[in-house]
């Protein structure tokens, strides 16, 4: 899902998972990594071949290592309107909506994806790493509602179909009509029973398949389009300024600072509401490019008049726009977009730029 940093490695003794498509990736030589417990693919032929195939045709990812909870019964939303930042009674039957779940300091837990399947039932995906932990959390606070919550992560294998061919190539393979961006259906894609979530992490229009991890062979083969890994997820999500859980995101950072503001409703008394009312950030998070050779690096120091005050979190080569590019939080005196910085890649600075987001846009390319 993105960067590897050692935050997303398992212990050398853990046993790592692998994904009902292991056996695709490996035949298709696939280069294999531990992330998050689970041996994923990095990249196939490469990371820029795969992105630009994404940015420019269709690609696929396996997705497969993300959590699924399944929240469920008559208090279902008043339960979720609690734990999620955002406001979930917002979400039509059909619908999606991201959100983050947060501590009562604010500091946020991870970052989700939940769909209304029907009027009290709800499906909302996890990052791999924080599955388990984001699955307790909810657990323990459904103390006092009427609703089930299950860990559902065993039912689903999920395949991400990214790019601007996306619905043409998954037209070809479902029965009825995709559905539209942040809706969510239920159809048979190659003869497999899936839902089809118009969502997906690449700034890219497609869509997200969660399907029974039996059939995910079948669909993958029928898709057929360029096989891409977690580096070009993590290079993709970049470009587009949208938050890896571990890199920009953490415990140690309120959604405020992040950036992400616009999905918590304070109205709603979530859990952390009280700690972000009237929270005035002393740092943001902010987008920038290298107006210098190289390619920043997560915990690189970030110089404002020659003093280092910000730290990049996030930071790759990017293959659209040609430069290196990240993101990093500043003090909110250097957060502008115009802001001429300088970030310390191994000892020697690179001139950078913050810019506004997202750092690519179609018209660039």
């Amino acid at each position: 899902m993105g960067s590897l940093t050692s935050r997303h490695l398992p212990p050398a003794t853990e046993t790592l998972r692998r994904t009902p498509l292991f056996d695709r990736h490996r035949a298709a030589g696939a280069r294999l990594v531990p992330f998050a417990g689970w041996e994923m693919p990095v990249q196939y032929d490469g990371i820029r071949e795969e992105h630009v195939a994404v940015r420019t045709d269709a690609g696929m990812f396996d997705v497969s290592h993300m959590g699924e909870v399944e929240t469920s019964g008559p208090d279902a939303e008043s339960f979720l309107q609690r734990v999620l930042s955002n406001d979930v009674s917002k979400v039509a039957v059909g619908g999606a909506q991201y959100s983050v779940l947060c501590r009562e300091d604010g500091g946020v837990l991870d970052d989700l994806f939940t769909y209304r399947l029907e009027g009290d039932r709800y499906l909302t995906v996890t990052n791999a790493a924080n599955h388990e932990r984001d699955y307790a959390w909810l657990a323990e606070h459904a103390d006092g509602f009427d609703v089930e919550v299950r860990d559902a992560a065993a039912d689903y294998a999920m395949i991400a179909l990214q790019g601007p061919r996306a619905r043409d190539v998954l037209g070809a393979h479902i029965e009825g009509e995709p559905p539209a961006r942040m809706r969510v259906t239920r159809a048979r894609v190659a003869g497999v029973e899936c839902l089809v979530c118009g969502t997906g992490y690449t700034g890219e229009d497609g869509v997200e398949l969660l399907l029974p991890p039996d059939g995910a062979a079948t669909v993958w083969d029928a898709l057929d389009v360029t096989p891409a890994g977690l580096g070009a997820r993590d290079t993709l999500r970049l470009e587009v300024c949208f938050h890896l859980y571990g890199n920009d995101l953490s415990e140690d950072r309120n959604p405020l600072e992040a950036g992400l503001g616009w999905c918590c409703k304070l109205e709603t008394g979530f859990i952390g509401s009280d700690a972000l009312r009237g929270f005035e950030p002393q740092e943001r998070l902010v987008p920038f490019a290298f107006t210098d050779p190289g390619i920043p690096r997560p915990g690189n120091a970030v110089l404002v008049d020659g003093e280092p005050r910000g730290v990049v979190t996030s930071g790759s080569h990017s293959p659209c726009l040609e430069q290196g590019i990240g993101m990093a939080y500043v003090p909110v005196d250097a957060a502008a977009p115009g802001t001429h910085v300088e970030v310390d890649v191994r000892g020697r600075r690179r001139r950078a730029e913050i810019r506004e987001k997202p750092l690519y846009k179609k018209e660039d390319a």
